[in-house]
């Protein structure tokens, strides 16, 4: 993971840290995640463009555990129980505020069950 990447997760995971707090009662006690560093190109581009994952620059995240040991899924519960659709929007919004790209579900289903969030050059927030 390059600094500015670990600077910022670190700041996200302030963030929503409070967010677990606020509308679950627990704080994060873990980030569950697909890595960062994968050597390979956009999925879906044909123009060959290189992912920020083969920069390790990109960091795709799929759950949260609390400090009571719920499991919060971003696949399941993206669309479930309020309080934790709320607390995965907010963890959503919080990373647009640090990340210069944060997909969630609301991009496209290939991001389902996952946010990807990178440090590259473009913006982008869905």
């Amino acid at each position: 993971m390059q600094c500015p990447l670990s600077l910022g997760s670190y700041i996200w995971s302030r963030e929503i840290n409070a967010h677990a707090q606020k509308y679950l009662g627990a704080g994060l006690s873990e980030i569950y995640h697909a890595g960062t560093y994968s050597c390979r190109r956009q999925r879906g581009n044909g123009s060959g463009v290189w992912s920020e994952h083969a920069f390790a620059n990109a960091w795709d995240v799929a759950a949260f555990e609390l400090a009571d040991g719920t499991l919060i899924r971003i696949l399941s519960d993206w669309d479930g129980a309020r309080a934790r659709a709320n607390f995965l929007r907010e963890a959503r919004d919080a990373a647009c505020q640090i990340f210069r790209v944060t997909l969630s579900p609301d991009y496209n289903a290939a991001h389902a069950d996952h946010f990807h969030l990178d440090m590259g050059p473009s913006k982008s927030c869905r």
